[in-house]
């Protein structure tokens, strides 16, 4: 790769920034921007701390399948004698998790025993009008087998999370018990004000599943073990997160829920795995799908589980506000509320007045008393550009993004402003009319509405399996749920992820010998696909099927599953390809039917279709049939297809999305990159995720104001997919704060991060 074409790059990429966010590590400082900013600077860490190589960390090692974890530990331990084996995982994963230095990691991997070794990555927690809207005041009065009304009694459901508060009014009759696995006893309490940061996360994901008083939860009766995995930052790794899924398949749960995730979109990653060996053990995995959208391509494991169900999140019935710029004005754009700030209640119109990127200093010379104030995003967080506005006496804030689309954003602590972010179409927009005008107002417009997906909603599909990612969506807008010592409302997949777990406890109480897959097809058969504000039906890789709808899911006459398809990819110097799928109808009603699979109507050039012409089912019977694409890959341009294959019986009809690619898709080439200064001067230790490897990867260095270039700080070829990490050495350079381009290129197609990054030696720190 030329230096010119970096260069290249790197001025579009400096002003626009990409949208990718870091997993959140041990040892990461802390970013000095707002917590959705990928221009984040990272200091470096105290020099009073060991240097890198010889600093100690936790691994999940996973052995191979001819050689058990026990085994493995042995000949491990017998090779590298300091090490300490932390746990051992025999239940869902073939592994064990250790501590030992970085420098011994090399050792490992040459052992016969070795399948891969992962650093621990770290996850964060990624009603009253959503539980009727999906159905669930409608299904109280229907029985199960036994004659009981169905409310998830008897039902086993592990929360895998932040700790429950069990002492909740809401909650004390629903808490059956658990585990914590950050202080390893058998008190899963949410964190309280004297252990830390208090957490809760946890007690909200439960109410929405099982509250039962004030509140009523999707199956009220459902019995919940609470498995306290995030400790009180929130904040937990792969060890305690797979620890805590085994733990509960143990103790027998019947289904589990995990509002978490990072941001590594890879189905091998060992808690995606762990689920899907949960899943093979007979338990239902219920996760949320991620906070990164609206870009595709952003879930992040353990929603990237091929067998757990994968929950994106979208809107229940909301007053939603529109702003215009005055009656004559016909662009009516919405807005996204940041949590932790005020609501977005205006009756009547406000001035508008422009504060460039809304630090103080932007303030100089202007009088935004009782105005709205329009914020670029970026150098400082939305916290800060809340409480400066609040301080000038403005009304409320917009921020508006500093790269293409929309996004989601977050307040660090409550501040008493409204805070709402728009894309930066919109705000460029506004200040244009700004520049055009003195006196600009933004008046407000309410509408009702309902089943939109919302923006932060993380997007499929997944990379390498190329599996349709979410399965299902449901409600994570303003759910209002149970917290300590009282409730509050919340967005988030968190969110919507409870409502599918608290739904599989009543088809399970229902059906109590259905397996997950069977569950699964329930709720993926019966979902609601939705369609955007023009009237477009969202694709499948962000929506899954559609919006769960719970009295159709357990009144379920046929099953078919897997409810998505994926035919993977291809190349168009491909010749003739056929690729052949199953899928298994069910018969679930009391009388014999008759079935037909119908592909698209409307087939393109370069496709032909071979599927069974019908058949015929008796109750309760099941048969797997072929479903053959026939493709001419040279006819197809790059790109993504999707569309909806139909199983037919009389009026009633399954919709199973499938999907295929034409070309390596554009997937991101590079993720999770974190870059920390070891301890000698001048020397880094950086890592990187590549979800399909890489042909080429670089770290090219710019000056931050004439974006000039200076040097490679590293450059590797032929990466194989999965973490990638190195150590450097950077000399010959000014301390100080560089732009750094991060790219690589895979197949053809490149890929690009857009960071700052401090150089310099231990002697500038104060």
């Amino acid at each position: 790769m030329t230096k010119t074409t970096w260069k290249t790059i790197l001025f579009v990429f400096l002003t626009m920034t990409i949208a990718v966010s870091p997993i959140h590590q041990m040892g990461s400082a802390e970013p000095l921007l707002d917590t959705q900013s990928t221009d984040t600077v990272f200091y470096p860490n105290r020099p009073d701390l060991p240097d890198r190589e010889n600093e100690s960390a936790i691994f999940i090692i996973e052995t191979k399948e001819n050689h058990s974890a026990l085994e493995a530990i042995e000949r491990v331990q017998s090779e590298i004698p300091s090490m300490t084996v932390r746990k051992t995982f025999t239940t869902l994963y073939n592994g064990f998790s250790v501590e030992l230095l970085r420098k011994d990691v090399e050792r490992l991997k040459s052992l016969e025993c070795i399948n891969r070794i992962d650093e621990v990555a770290y996850y964060e927690p990624s009603l009253d009008e959503s539980v009727p809207f999906i159905g669930g005041d409608e299904i109280r009065q229907m029985l199960d087998e036994e004659g009981e009304n169905l409310t998830g009694k008897g039902v086993k459901v592990a929360v895998i999370d932040t700790g429950m508060d069990y002492e909740h009014p809401d909650l004390k009759d629903s808490y059956y018990g658990g585990y914590d696995v950050i202080d390893e006893d058998d008190d899963p309490m949410e964190t309280k004000q004297e252990q830390g940061m208090p957490t809760i996360h946890g007690t909200h994901v439960a109410g929405i599943i099982a509250a039962n008083g004030k509140l009523k939860g999707v199956a009220p009766d459902a019995e919940i073990y609470a498995y306290r995995t995030l400790g009180p930052t929130g904040m937990g790794t792969t060890e305690q997160v797979i620890s805590a899924i085994e733990k509960a398949v143990e103790d027998g749960v019947d289904i589990l829920n995990l509002s978490l995730g990072n941001t590594v979109n890879g189905p091998d990653w060992p808690t995606s795995v762990a689920l899907d060996k949960a899943v093979e053990k007979g338990v239902v995995a219920v996760t949320s799908n991620g906070n990164s959208g609206p870009n595709l391509w952003t879930v992040g494991s353990p929603g990237t589980s091929t067998k757990a169900i994968s929950v994106g999140a979208s809107t229940p019935p909301m007053r939603v506000p529109y702003l215009t710029l005055g009656p004559n004005d016909d662009h009516e754009v919405p807005i996204l509320p940041m949590q932790r700030s005020q609501k977005w209640e205006f009756k009547r119109s406000y001035p508008l007045e422009f504060v460039d990127l809304g630090k103080e200093e932007d303030y100089e010379d202007k009088n935004v008393a009782g105005k709205i104030v329009l914020a670029e995003r970026g150098q400082i967080s939305f916290t800060y550009k809340a409480k400066i506005a609040k301080k000038a006496g403005a009304e409320a804030v917009i921020v508006y993004n500093h790269s293409d689309g929309e996004f989601a954003g977050m307040l660090e602590e409550p501040v008493d402003i409204p805070v709402v972010s728009v894309s930066k179409e919109v705000g460029e927009r506004f200040k244009e009319e700004l520049n055009k005008k003195k006196d600009v107002f933004i008046q407000t417009i309410y509408r009702e509405e309902e089943d939109f997906i919302a923006p932060f909603s993380s997007r499929g599909p997944v990379t390498h399996t190329w599996d349709i990612k979410p399965d299902l969506v449901a409600p994570g807008v303003a759910i209002d749920s149970t917290i300590p010592r009282g409730y509050l409302d919340l967005n988030g997949t968190s969110m919507s992820a409870p409502h599918v777990a608290g739904a599989a406890a009543l088809i399970k109480q229902k059906h109590p010998d259905w397996t997950p897959e069977q569950i699964k097809a329930a709720l993926m058969n019966t979902a609601k696909p939705i369609v955007d504000r023009e009237g477009k039906e969202y694709p499948p890789h962000v929506q899954g099927t559609g919006r769960l709808q719970l009295l159709d899911a357990l009144n379920a006459k046929t099953l078919v599953y897997p409810g998505s398809l994926t035919f993977g990819k291809w190349l168009r110097t491909d010749s003739r390809l056929e690729k052949t799928v199953e899928i298994t109808i069910e018969n679930n009603s009391g009388e014999r039917k008759r079935y037909t699979v119908e592909p698209p109507f409307q087939v393109p050039d370069g496709i032909q279709w071979k599927v069974p012409f019908s058949l015929y089912l008796s109750p309760g019977e099941k048969k797997t049939v072929p479903i053959t694409m026939d493709v001419f890959p040279s006819v197809f341009t790059e790109g993504i297809y999707h569309d909806v294959i139909k199983v037919k019986s009389g009026s009633e009809t399954v919709r199973v999305p499938y999907m295929f690619f034409v070309e390596e898709p554009e997937y991101p080439r590079l993720m999770a990159f974190n870059f920390e200064q070891k301890t000698e001067p001048q020397t880094f230790h950086y890592e990187v995720y590549f979800p399909g490897g890489a042909d080429q990867f670089g770290i090219a260095l710019y000056d931050p104001d004439t974006f000039q270039f200076i040097k490679y700080i590293d450059v590797q070829s032929e990466i194989d997919r999965g973490m990638f990490e190195q150590d450097v050495s950077v000399e010959g350079i000014e301390p100080g704060i560089y732009k750094a381009l991060i790219f690589a290129e895979k197949e053809g197609h490149e890929d690009t991060i857009v960071k700052d990054i401090y150089i310099g030696g231990w002697e500038q720190l104060d």
